[in-house]
């Protein structure tokens, strides 16, 4: 008995079986680096700054896509894709060029979806307007990914994310005016968070509907400003098993109606301080899953605090 509502059960209710997806990498940058909002970027990044020396044909996207789509057909029988366009901030480019972009990702058969990771600062409505024309015209699903970690406001200045809660809700709120789909990416054991924290992102995404969420774990690069506060023991990070205690009741606050993409990231195999306690991602999704069975609970389980909860004594 399933007792989250994950990404496999999702697709299987929405296409009908498995769906493969197709990372395609864009030249990048980062307005948090670049000096547009920011410079250095979040303390747990260690890539330096890209810019558009070289931007690539638009053709060459969709080979890509068309050569990718090959080998999982070959290798799987995919019958069905989804855009993937994962890495970094994917909607800091000119407009002209983004849309050149995303038209070459989709211009190919057998695609069913597409999904665009960006920052929430970086969303913004003639942007969604060619992510919502693709989306009509191509009758596939279209999803955005917000990269926010935490909606402990004082936390997303502590680790430089360069912007603020207020720009995710913004953000959410155009991407839902244009019927497009949210996704929100969350690091539940950031340095300083408590449960109340884990509580707080579990109820604002659900109060703001969310469609899906990704959760990943705190990786600690080597070459980056908190891999220096790391080795300097300015910070501690929370045992695995007190982060399983904290991912369960994540799930009981989550709205049953959030699909859970993702319980647990695959940390990097080198580089880094930190990653996943040295254990492997499939055990602590394992462990995940066990202490949902011990506890005999489910997400959503808590899900109460939504539509009034005050007042709804009165309507029983």
């Amino acid at each position: 008995m399933e007792r989250y509502y994950s990404y496999t059960r999702y697709l299987k209710e929405k296409f009908g079986g498995k769906v493969y997806k197709i990372p395609v990498n864009l030249p990048h940058t980062c307005p948090n680096r670049d000096g547009t909002v920011g410079t250095g970027g979040c303390i747990f990044c260690e890539d330096s700054p890209g810019g558009f020396v070289c931007l690539p044909d638009t053709r060459a996207i969709s080979q890509k896509v068309e050569e990718l789509k090959k080998y999982f057909q070959d290798k799987f029988k995919a019958q069905k894709f989804i855009v993937y366009f994962q890495a970094y901030t994917n909607t800091y480019h000119p407009l002209a060029v983004f849309r050149d972009y995303i038209l070459a990702a989709v211009d190919n058969t057998d695609i069913v979806g597409l999904s665009v990771s960006t920052r929430p600062d970086a969303v913004n409505d003639k942007y969604l307007e060619v992510l919502a024309e693709v989306k009509n015209k191509k009758n596939i699903e279209v999803d955005v990914e917000l990269g926010l970690q935490t909606v402990n406001y004082k936390n997303l200045i502590a680790i430089n994310r360069g912007h603020t809660l207020a720009e995710f809700i913004d953000a959410v709120l155009r991407i839902k005016k244009f019927g497009l789909n949210v996704t929100t990416h969350l690091i539940l054991n950031l340095p300083g968070e408590t449960l109340v924290d884990v509580i707080e992102n579990a109820k604002i995404m659900s109060a703001l509907k969310i469609d899906f969420v990704k959760l990943h774990t705190l990786f600690i690069p080597e070459k980056t400003v908190l891999g220096d506060m790391y080795r300097e023991g300015k910070i501690e990070i929370i045992p695995l098993e007190e982060y399983v205690q904290w991912v369960v009741t994540f799930l009981e606050y989550l709205s049953p109606e959030v699909v859970v993409q993702r319980l647990i990231g695959k940390g990097p195999d080198e580089g880094v301080l930190f990653a996943n306690w040295g254990v492997s991602w499939w055990k602590i999704k394992h462990l995940i899953e066990e202490e949902l069975e011990k506890r005999d609970t489910r997400q959503g389980a808590k899900c109460d605090y939504l539509n009034g909860k005050a007042v709804q004594k009165f309507l029983r």
